[in-house]
């Protein structure tokens, strides 16, 4: 039987999206997965729609944490739950296209690699392709990421029975970039296929396009998490904001 690969996806308020997301796990080719869906307090039907699909695909599951707690803790939690070979994660607002898994694990194996990640279109909430494509670089390394995470959760693929299973440090943003740098502390670079394998749906008001307000959040990052020198900070923040404009003007 192919390796179990468990796919992470936290929730919060996703009743509008969250069942296209979860058909596009269930298209995949691969078949052999695990989907932890992590519910960070959701007010609306996310639950019920879940609860519904569940009853006909027992390779869901499904967890609701008592308060909002923030991605961080919904991904960590689903983590710890996670048995599979390979871990990858997908938001519950995004879209996998049916050859995602297999793909991943094939580049895996023919790469001799642990870690991968892919290209994606980027959308707008009804998934019109108004954007550009984010195509990324064919190898990543730490220093990579430190000035620009081209690594985006939505392709995230993990061999962890290699590499260990690893928790994203416990902050309100930029947690994915935090397990992406402790896995390439211990291998040498993340290899990214370039042909697109998903869809990032932009939603209106994403802070994600809004890099004034995530300033802090990264200069934090680089000062706490990473614990970087002052000149170490500002010339990987520099980097940031420029490489930001560049892959958001569009």
């Amino acid at each position: 039987m192919e390796a179990l690969v468990s796919i992470i996806t936290p929730t919060f308020n996703s009743a509008n999206f969250i069942a296209e997301t979860i058909a596009s796990v269930q298209n995949q080719t691969y078949p052999n997965w695990e989907m932890i869906i992590v519910d960070d307090g959701s007010s609306d039907e996310t639950e019920n729609i879940v609860a519904s699909i569940i009853e006909n695909d027992k390779r869901i599951q499904f967890y609701k944490l008592d308060i909002n707690s923030g991605p961080a803790v919904a991904r960590n939690t689903a983590i710890e739950k996670a048995i599979g070979h390979y871990i990858t994660f997908i938001d519950a607002d995004d879209v996998w296209f049916p050859t995602f898994i297999e793909n991943s694990v094939k580049t895996i194996k023919e790469q001799n690699v642990s870690f991968v990640f892919s290209s994606y279109k980027r959308a707008n909430e009804a998934l019109e392709f108004i954007y550009s494509d984010f195509i990324v670089p064919q190898r990543v390394t730490y220093t990579d990421i430190l000035k620009s995470n081209s690594i985006s959760c939505l392709t995230a693929f993990v061999d962890i029975k290699t590499l260990g299973k690893k928790q994203m440090p416990f902050i309100r943003k930029r947690q994915d970039m935090g397990l992406w740098l402790q896995y390439l502390k211990i291998i040498p670079f993340a290899y990214g296929i370039q042909e697109p394998q998903a869809i990032y749906r932009i939603r209106e008001n994403s802070l994600s396009r809004k890099k004034s307000h995530l300033i802090k959040y990264q200069w934090q990052f680089y000062r706490e998490v990473e614990q970087l020198n002052l000149l170490q900070s500002t010339y990987y923040i520099l980097h940031w904001m420029y490489r930001g404009f560049m892959k958001y003007r569009n």
